[in-house]
């Protein structure tokens, strides 16, 4: 059975605080583009960056649980920054799972963890490739030179790069029998560079530009885990639910901001013509009601969902399935809250159309909506394919059937 940790109550108060700080300057990083350095190191500074690194390693321990509240709540207050803890999240939950992480590296990335924000995040997406979810295999090469590996290649959409002391980087190997292979990289590498790229319409400030690897040496002992390139990219199932889920949690949180704005707006702006609230008419209390029931129900996938993973229980691709709907129920409620808020929700001072920009940009995570439907689709016929081979199967004559029926005739 999975219980909170101890210190839970008071991190997520933490976080509460820290977000609510982090919203006075999120207007300013969406419209920069600037990078939020000072956020992170409040972050660090209130223990924040060791939530779920394992307390043996100088963390909480803690859960999906924790993650998912403690990211919801600083995409309440400045997105871009959730999105990049969430991405750290899943680094240091992945070192947690026994056998995912060799000892020296989990111990050099943790240690660096509790001396300051020594940020860390996967770098698998290639511009001419895409993610690995689309099933290709990696442009970017490392070949083995002696006692040490040279890795050159290119990623794109590597989140938070400004802040990432590591990337976990996925490459193909040159051997005679190439592998699959994560590797551990420091963003301080000689041939390591970064190009500017990223100018989306949404989560302006998470910096996620390409990096380029120009003959980057590292020891042969930083190979973090390998698998035959023959093979499909192995995933591992809570490790997968806790990565869709927390990504889910940033927008959740957005969610939850443009609700907050939409209310207090309502509940205080009375227009002349209507002599009252705009929160008495019946039109705005439906609509506001679908927002609140849409909120509700992501809440609830996402708890359920992380009471499952914690307490180690199968959940098999719920993981993905979760994170569609509560991403699909955020673009619905901040496009909800422009309707209902008129012109005034327009204005790049009132927030909602800001909040609305980056639950779009939600839908650019991969595998996209469209993939997991596909997935989903697939599951079901072959489901229906494998109940339609066991009911053959036990129509299909067996030896002893045949003696019974020549026995009859």
């Amino acid at each position: 059975m999975s219980t909170v940790i101890p210190e839970f109550p008071a991190l997520l108060a933490e976080a509460a605080r820290l977000a609510d700080d982090f919203a006075l300057t999120a207007a300013h990083h969406d419209a920069t583009g600037e990078f939020p350095f000072g956020n992170f190191d409040k972050l660090h500074e209130a223990g924040l960056l060791g939530l779920v690194t394992q307390r043996e390693h100088g963390g909480f321990g803690g859960g999906l649980l924790e993650a998912q509240a403690v990211v919801a709540e600083i995409g309440r207050g400045e997105p871009s920054t959730a999105l990049v803890l969430a991405m750290h999240y899943n680094g240091h939950y992945t070192i947690s799972k026994p056998g995912k992480w060799p000892q020296h590296l989990a111990e050099r990335v943790t240690q660096a963890n509790r001396e300051g924000p020594a940020l860390i995040n996967a770098a698998q997406a290639e511009p001419r490739v895409g993610s690995p979810a689309h099933g290709k295999l990696p442009e970017t090469i490392a070949r083995r030179d002696g006692d040490v590996w040279r890795i050159t290649g290119h990623k794109n959409c590597v989140t938070g790069i400004p802040i990432l002391k590591w990337v976990n980087l996925l490459a193909l190997t040159d051997e005679n029998e190439p592998r699959l292979a994560s590797f551990l990289v420091a963003t301080d590498a000689k041939g390591f560079r970064v190009e500017k790229t990223w100018n989306a319409a949404g989560m302006r400030a998470t910096a996620s530009d390409d990096i380029i690897l120009d003959d980057v040496v590292i020891p042969l002992e930083d190979l973090i885990e390998a698998q035959p390139a023959s093979e499909p990219l192995r995933r591992e199932e809570s490790a997968t639910a806790f990565f869709f889920s927390s990504i889910g949690a940033v927008y959740q949180g957005v969610a939850r901001a443009a609700r907050d704005r939409l209310v207090s707006f309502l509940a205080t702006h009375a227009p002349a013509s209507l002599g009252a609230p705009l929160s008495t008419v019946p039109r705005i209390q439906e609509g506001l009601g679908e927002i609140e029931v849409r909120l509700a129900t992501s809440a609830r996938l996402l708890r359920s969902l992380a009471e499952d993973v914690d307490a180690g229980r199968s959940v098999g691709t719920d993981g993905m399935t979760v994170r569609h709907v509560v991403i699909d129920n955020a673009v619905a409620v901040t496009s909800l809250a422009l309707e209902l808020s008129g012109n005034p929700g327009l204005n790049r001072d009132f927030q909602l159309e800001r909040h609305h920009r980056d639950t779009i940009t939600a839908r650019s995570h991969a595998p996209q909506n469209h993939m997991i439907r596909t997935i989903a689709a697939k599951a079901a016929f072959g489901r229906h394919a494998a109940k339609q081979a066991a009911a053959q199967s036990q129509l299909a004559p067996t030896p002893a059937r045949q003696v019974k029926l020549a026995a009859a005739e």
